[in-house]
């Protein structure tokens, strides 16, 4: 199962290139930058991080990027992700950056997303890995922020598929940003939003997300099953999930193994990804594995949250089919 999984052709829908910093990587930029980290060794970063909940995983999250200051930082941790997702057969992937994040410590959007695009540029060359970024707002954040940084963005439209919302989602609902959300809509931009698990309100929230914003897809949204209409309301609108396991564990203590086979019995289109794989110590591959070894998925169950990620990404219908065909040829040799 381990080797099957390991070669299996995958799409990854939601991984936040800001959590794919590697503490390696974070001593390498802070050296390049000048910047003294609390840290001295690989093994002290991991040691912190002691987080429990979302907002004490976000206090560690947000301090570690201050080491990103340049083209060359983005493009690096963008590469170096790239790098890692192809060696476990990735081959498209939509990831999420947090420009606010940035701009805030004095970081000009064009460095972020240029460094980015060039990155992903060539991991489509070097790697045969294709990409289209999303762009996310910081729920805890104020609505001007985010409409300033659509116009900001404006100019590098070509360079996104989609935008999203994230972050501290308490008393932060999705509706706080619906002008803007709108607005993207309207420059044809896909739209996605973060219900994480758990989180005050949520089942307003997910129904915001649905009757309000309209969105064209969910992040997480585990707690759908603990209602009968936002269940149907799913499968009507045929909506995936893009559901992180590993994750889910570091946060509210829960693999969420059964809920991700309870959508699939569903019928629902859930999907597995990795979240913020440098902070919960695994991507795609070892997110699957754990749902193999720990949850008992079988092979077909694991076929098929790989199956609907290809069907629910945002990639073009050509590249789509082109895909669907590599899994399934894949498939069929074992």
């Amino acid at each position: 199962m381990r080797s099957f999984l390991e070669q299996l052709p995958k799409a990854e829908l939601h991984v936040h290139l800001e959590g794919t910093l590697e503490p390696e990587l974070l001593f390498e930029l802070a050296q390049r930058n000048n910047i003294e980290l609390p840290y001295h060794t690989v093994e002290d970063v991991l040691a912190a991080y002691d987080f429990h909940d979302l907002p004490s995983f976000l206090a560690i999250y947000y301090r570690a990027m201050d080491v990103l200051r340049t083209e060359a930082d983005f493009y690096n941790l963008a590469h170096q992700y790239f790098e890692r997702a192809a060696k476990q057969n990735v081959i498209y992937c939509e990831p999420f950056f947090d420009p606010q994040a940035h701009t805030i410590r004095g970081v000009e959007f064009d460095t972020v997303i240029n460094g980015i695009s060039k990155a992903q540029e060539d991991a489509r060359k070097h790697l045969g890995l294709d990409s289209n970024l999303i762009m996310c707002f910081l729920r805890d954040h104020s609505a001007e922020s985010a409409a300033k940084h659509l116009k900001i963005a404006q100019p590098h439209f070509d360079k996104l598929i989609g935008i999203g919302l994230d972050s501290d989602e308490k008393d932060n609902p999705p509706t706080k940003f619906s002008d803007t959300f709108y607005a993207a809509r309207d420059a044809g931009l896909k739209l996605t939003m973060h219900c994480d698990v758990n989180q005050k309100d949520i089942h307003g929230h997910i129904r915001e997300c649905l009757d309000v914003i309209q969105v064209d897809r969910i992040d997480h949204g585990i707690n759908i099953l603990e209602r009968e209409d936002l269940i149907e309301d799913i499968k009507a609108r045929n909506l995936g999930l893009t559901i992180c396991p590993l994750s889910n564990e570091f946060v509210v203590q829960n693999l969420t193994g059964d809920e991700i086979r309870r959508f699939l019995d569903l019928g629902i289109k859930a999907t597995v990804n990795s979240d913020d794989p440098a902070y919960f110590r695994g991507y795609m591959n070892e997110n699957l594995i754990a749902l193999a070894e720990r949850a008992a998925f079988s092979r077909e169950e694991l076929v098929q949250v790989t199956r609907n990620a290809f069907e629910i990404s945002w990639a073009d219908e050509q590249s789509k089919t082109r895909y669907l065909n590599r899994l399934d040829d894949y498939v069929a040799e074992l």
